[in-house]
């Protein structure tokens, strides 16, 4: 039996995820609840450092957003380093994901807290843009779980 290869996306598909990703990131960096709120299904499931299977949007924002955003600073997605598959067809994308932060100890010393990310994304009605299905983010192996900063959230 031949495997088929992987079914990377296109150049066009790739860059458009990449860019869904890193206006995601930017909401994170903000604490802005509100304005990442339209990258994501209503009825999304994930998995993640908190939490292991999570539905819903609001219990998504709750049991993880809550416990790592505003504990955290400068998260962004290694975009170089991030791998996009696509359907066929174009209408969902994979992106596989590596990222960084910073997490602060008890004390407020920061540490670096790396972690990794398997996104599904759905290709919105009409082709334009994507809308966040499924989330898997976890840390890096012997990265502390807890991260003790205090920011504020901007907009719920």
């Amino acid at each position: 039996m031949t495997v088929p290869p992987l079914p990377e996306a296109d150049a066009a598909t790739a860059a458009s995820v990449k860019d869904w990703l890193a206006r995601f990131a930017a909401c994170v960096r903000e604490v802005d609840y509100a304005a990442a709120r339209p990258f994501w299904h209503q009825d999304i499931v994930i998995f993640g450092t908190y939490q292991e299977l999570v539905r819903g949007l609001d219990a998504w924002t709750e049991r993880q957003w809550d416990n790592v955003w505003p504990r955290t600073e400068g998260f962004a997605f290694d975009l170089d380093a991030t791998v996009v598959l696509a359907s066929p067809d174009g209408g969902m994308a994979v992106a596989i994901a590596p990222w960084t932060s910073t997490g602060f100890h008890p004390d407020g010393t920061p540490f670096d807290r790396p972690g990794r990310a398997t996104l599904v994304l759905l290709r919105h009605a009409g082709g334009e843009g994507w809308l966040g299905v499924h989330s898997h983010m976890s840390l890096a192996r012997g990265v502390p779980q807890d991260s003790h900063g205090r920011r504020p959230v901007k907009a719920r």
